[in-house]
């Protein structure tokens, strides 16, 4: 088997505003490929780590991405009025034509992701939870990014969708041979789909396997009570 590629390497990583510091000598790497899963209970840095991989906020310490990275990134929500008479293909029409883009990377986007004409040309504000991730992470591919930042896809969808979109987001990673860091709250998904587990809490992070950190233990430390999870009945639970 070859060597596995490094992607990102982070070194002693701290993240403070004012004198609250939120992140601290953190270090941990990725390779290509990999389903990093990055838990944590609420205030434990898990959006401000992404917002640090993405250079936009100050911080102290290394972090380094391989020099063919290419970012892309669904952020939890997006700090626009919903209200607006903006359509799908809008938004992914602005953002091509910001990235010079030929005309059909939008649609070619959208088809990767199973987003059919019908929502392209659909008013963002009425989009179910669950159209409206598929737009983001349509979003998020244009550009032909390597890298997949994807923060908390399915907070506010029921089971069946967030099932839909995590395995969306599997079949992306393996079929484009995308690295994916994912922050979830969904252990059983964690469990399923990560190849690599980092836990963020105020005491000192950890990182491993699915199978070594998502231990009774080790969830009692990181949210202080050991949360409920079931694991599931899935042939990805199966780590080699």
């Amino acid at each position: 088997m070859a060597n596995p590629v490094l992607v990102l390497s982070v070194r002693k990583l701290s993240v403070s505003f004012g004198q609250r510091t939120v992140l601290h000598d953190l270090t941990f790497d990725v390779t290509r490929g990999e389903n990093l899963a990055i838990i944590g209970p609420n205030g434990a840095g898990k959006t401000v780590l992404f917002r640090a991989l993405l250079n936009q906020v100050p911080y102290e310490g290394s972090i380094e991405w391989a020099p063919d990275t290419k970012l892309g990134y669904v952020p939890q929500a997006i700090a626009a009025d919903r209200q607006l008479p903006l359509q799908v293909d809008d938004l992914l029409t602005a953002k091509a034509r910001l990235l010079k883009l030929p005309d059909e990377a939008v649609r070619e986007a959208a088809s990767i992701v199973g987003l059919g004409t019908e929502l392209l040309t659909t008013r963002i504000g009425v989009l179910s939870g669950g159209q409206f991730q598929k737009a983001m992470i349509t979003f998020a591919l244009l550009g032909d990014p390597n890298v997949l930042l994807v923060d908390e896809p399915t907070a506010s969808l029921d089971e069946l969708a967030q099932e839909h979109i995590y395995e969306l987001l599997e079949k992306l990673r393996l079929e484009r041979n995308l690295t994916v860091l994912l922050v979830s709250h969904d252990l059983s998904v964690v469990y399923q789909f990560a190849s690599k587990v980092l836990c963020l809490s105020k005491g000192r992070p950890c990182i491993g396997s699915p199978r070594d950190v998502l231990t009774p233990d080790t969830l009692a430390a990181v949210y202080s009570a050991v949360p409920k999870f079931y694991q599931h009945a899935h042939p990805h639970n199966i780590k080699e």
